[in-house]
């Protein structure tokens, strides 16, 4: 299971959870505090901005940013959740979190899965280049883009609600 959350909702998710993972994708300078329950070695901290475009000054999310995505995913035994949250918990979180379960669910459909995603986050508005890159990394031959791009924008939010996405539906 898959628990996305905001940075304010960290502590809480990972108690109300009992994850033992987490993955943190924030800008630059903003700091998280790893929860005292999550190992050291179970948290991975990517640094990146909520953009789809190169802009100056900005950390674009790239192919090395999912490739520790996917591989962190992978060394997951899944046996406890996992918690997946940006600043807000809307974009790099929910794009993640969807990457996440498309790889480890790799004949689940895409579709399927990005309208389950919809379903759980009204707010979700999964970072297109992220989800770009996972795509091509994963084969999927535009499947992932197609099927976020058919959810359309999540509801306007300052901050997503938590929820939790089973990666085998």
């Amino acid at each position: 299971m898959i628990h996305v959350c905001s940075l304010a909702k960290v502590e809480e998710t990972v108690a109300r959870s009992g994850a033992d993972r987490m993955l943190s994708l924030l800008a630059a300078g903003t700091e998280v505090v790893r929860p005292a329950s999550i190992a050291r070695e179970n948290h991975l901290h990517l640094v990146m901005h909520d953009i789809a475009v190169a802009q100056d000054g900005m950390t674009m999310p790239g192919e090395e940013h999912v490739r520790d995505v996917l591989d962190f995913a992978r060394r997951w035994d899944q046996a406890k959740p996992m918690v997946v949250h940006c600043y807000a918990g809307i974009s790099r979180s929910t794009a993640s979190a969807y990457i996440i379960a498309a790889a480890l669910a790799p004949t689940r459909d895409e579709a399927e899965l990005a309208w389950t995603l919809r379903a759980l986050s009204p707010s979700a508005t999964p970072n297109p280049r992220l989800i770009a890159v996972a795509d091509a990394l994963l084969d999927r031959n535009g499947r992932m883009i197609e099927a976020i791009q058919s959810i359309g924008r999540g509801a306007d939010a300052f901050e997503g609600t938590p929820f939790a996405l089973k990666i085998d539906g």
